[in-house]
C-alpha cells in the first residue's frame, strides 16, 4: 500500500514539522430567446487506480458530476459536523469525496490522528485508522500555489507527491500555516470548529500528534 500522507502519516512527522488547479467554470454566456440554454462545460477527472482499498469502492465517474457548492453533514460519534463542498473550486475532489460517501465508504470510520502543536488538524478517512489506507485510486491535485488554512478549512492529505490524494481528509479548527499542497474542498461551520476544538482540548496520544485520546468515529456523511 502506497505511504499514508504527508500531512495525515505518522511515519512522516519527523520530517515534515510545520508542514487547485482547475480553473472555476467560466460563467454560462447569455443566450437569446431563440437561443438554448448552454450547460456548463464537463470537468474531466482522473482517477488513478492504486494498491489496494482499505475498504471497498468503485472508481467515481471520470467526469465531474458536481461543480456547484453542496451541502454535507459528516455524522460523527461526538455530533454532527456540517460543511459546505467547493464544487467550483475543487470539482473532482467534491465528486470523489460525494461518491465514497454514498457508498458508505466513511461509515463507522475512526479519525485517526490529531494534532495540536504547529498544526492544528482533525484527520479521517482511512477505514483502518493507521494512516495508511485509501480508496484504492488517487485524485487530481486541485490547488493553484494561493491556498491558506485558516479553521474551518476543510482539505485533502496526500503523500508529498503530486496527485497522491485518496479518501484521508482533514478539518482545520485553528489557524495553520501549511505549504499551498493540500487541495481545499469545503469549510467547516463554526459549530463543527467547536465540536472539533473540544476533542483537541482532551489532547492526543502521543502528546502534540497521535491517535485523539477523545475517540470519534464517523457515522456516516450525507448531503444536506
Amino acid at each position: 500500500m502506497r505511504r499514508p500522507p504527508t500531512l495525515p502519516t505518522a511515519t512522516t512527522r519527523a520530517a515534515v514539522t510545520m508542514a487547485a488547479l482547475l480553473l472555476p467554470l467560466s460563467a454560462l454566456a447569455a443566450c437569446g430567446e431563440d437561443e438554448p440554454a448552454e450547460t456548463a462545460a464537463s470537468v474531466p477527472c482522473t482517477f488513478t487506480p492504486e494498491g489496494e482499498a482499505a475498504k471497498p469502492a468503485d472508481l467515481p465517474p471520470d467526469q465531474a458530476t458536481v461543480t456547484t457548492d453542496v451541502a454535507v453533514t459528516i455524522a460523527t460519534s461526538e455530533g454532527d459536523l456540517h460543511a459546505t463542498l467547493d464544487g467550483a473550486g475543487a470539482p473532482c475532489t467534491v465528486t470523489s469525496f460525494l461518491s465514497l460517501a454514498e457508498q458508505g465508504y466513511f461509515d463507522d470510520t475512526p479519525c485517526h490522528r490529531l494534532t495540536t502543536q504547529g498544526i492544528f488538524v482533525l484527520q479521517c478517512g482511512d477505514p483502518g485508522g493507521n494512516g495508511f489506507g485509501g480508496p484504492g485510486y488517487t485524485i487530481p491535485d486541485e490547488y493553484d500555489g494561493s491556498e491558506a488554512y485558516p479553521a474551518g478549512t476543510l482539505a485533502m492529505a496526500n503523500t508529498g507527491a503530486p496527485d497522491s490524494g485518496g479518501s484521508q481528509f482533514f478539518m482545520v479548527y485553528e489557524d495553520t500555516q501549511l505549504p499551498p499542497q493540500y487541495t481545499v474542498f469545503g469549510t467547516l461551520d463554526g459549530d463543527a470548529v467547536s465540536v472539533i476544538r473540544s476533542l483537541a482540548a482532551a489532547g492526543s496520544t502521543p502528546e502534540g500528534d497521535g491517535a485523539p485520546n477523545t475517540e470519534v468515529q464517523i457515522t456516516g456523511v450525507s448531503e444536506d
